[in-house]
């Protein structure tokens, strides 16, 4: 008696089994290409990965150029020399500036930028003609292209440590927040600051950035509180200083951490909820020029015209 279960059975893996070697055959077909190709791609991919290499090698082989080039300027005009050189450093690491060769750009554009841009006024203005000015008004404009490329450097520094500083206030309670729970689970201050600055590297890259550095200095350094005395220093902030004033006092002392970092992150927040609260009560004063200036006298002029019309009409 023929068993139909079985051969049932059976035919469903028989069907199945040559369903699936039609796929395979569909698919090698439809994929396959000639060994020529693959090879042609494989070393199309291996060309452009050299030349890539190759202009990264370029370009820091040009960078390094331009960098020796800027040093050798420095050093034979004593540029890099004395107290003047250290206050340089200095405020390029308030700005956020923390390479080596930061000092030696910065003294170089300081010292090219006067002398390119009193070239190009002179060139514009009495060779080329491009700029037509009076023969009396030359020589001044001269002058302040020279003195406004002194500027320009100190300024656009300037700037840039004043930006940092607001943005290091502004994150201060956050990473404060993230700084408590590190160290209330038991993590070392040095381990804190790693660890807080690894999750706030998107967010807040500065104070990232700052702790990093911070983390570094106290694995490293002999002294601690210098390490400390770094971190206020680079950052030029009130609140990064009273930051470093907590945790010397709870290096010498003994207090208690996690209360400290509290406590300063509730003073920071409320400081800064204060601060915006300034801004707002500012904008009715500040609104009141511009209010006077464009919108009143439209405002005066879609009221009164229709009047007007209409008396110029009745004479």
């Amino acid at each position: 008696m023929i068993d139909f279960a079985a051969s049932e059975k059976n035919f469903t893996i028989v069907i199945a089994v040559a369903a699936f070697i039609v796929f395979w055959a569909v698919w090698t077909a439809a994929t396959w290409e000639p060994p020529i190709e693959g090879r042609l791609r494989a070393l199309r991919t291996r060309r452009a990965k050299t030349r890539d290499d190759q202009r990264a090698a370029s370009g820091k082989k040009t960078r390094a150029t331009s960098l020796g080039l800027m040093r050798k300027v420095a050093d034979r005009l004593n540029l890099l020399r004395g107290s003047a050189a250290d206050q340089t450093t200095r405020k390029l690491r308030q700005a956020g500036f923390l390479s080596r060769d930061a000092s030696v750009v910065y003294v170089f554009v300081k010292l090219a930028l006067p002398l390119s841009l009193g070239f190009l006024m002179i060139v514009l203005t009495s060779i080329t003609g491009l700029v037509d000015l009076p023969d009396d008004m030359i020589a001044p404009i001269c002058i302040g292209a020279v003195l406004s490329g002194f500027v320009m450097p100190e300024v656009y520094i300037k700037n840039i440590t004043n930006k940092r500083r607001d943005v290091l206030n502004t994150v201060l309670p956050e990473g404060l927040d993230l700084l408590t729970i590190c160290v209330e689970a038991g993590l070392s201050i040095d381990a804190a600051f790693r660890r807080v600055s690894r999750e706030m590297t998107s967010s807040m890259p500065e104070l990232a950035a700052e702790f990093e550095m911070t983390a570094m200095e106290l694995t490293y350094l002999p002294d601690r509180q210098q390490a400390l005395e770094n971190m206020a220093d680079r950052s030029d902030s009130p609140a990064i200083a009273a930051l470093v004033n907590a945790l010397r006092q709870t290096e010498k002392y003994g207090t208690p951490l996690a209360g400290s970092l509290r406590i300063l992150s509730s003073e920071f927040r409320q400081t800064r909820q204060s601060k915006a609260e300034e801004k707002g009560a500012r904008m009715p004063a500040l609104m009141t020029v511009p209010l006077m200036v464009f919108i009143l006298p439209t405002l005066i002029t879609v009221l009164i015209a229709p009047a007007l019309m209409s008396a110029f009409a009745l004479t």
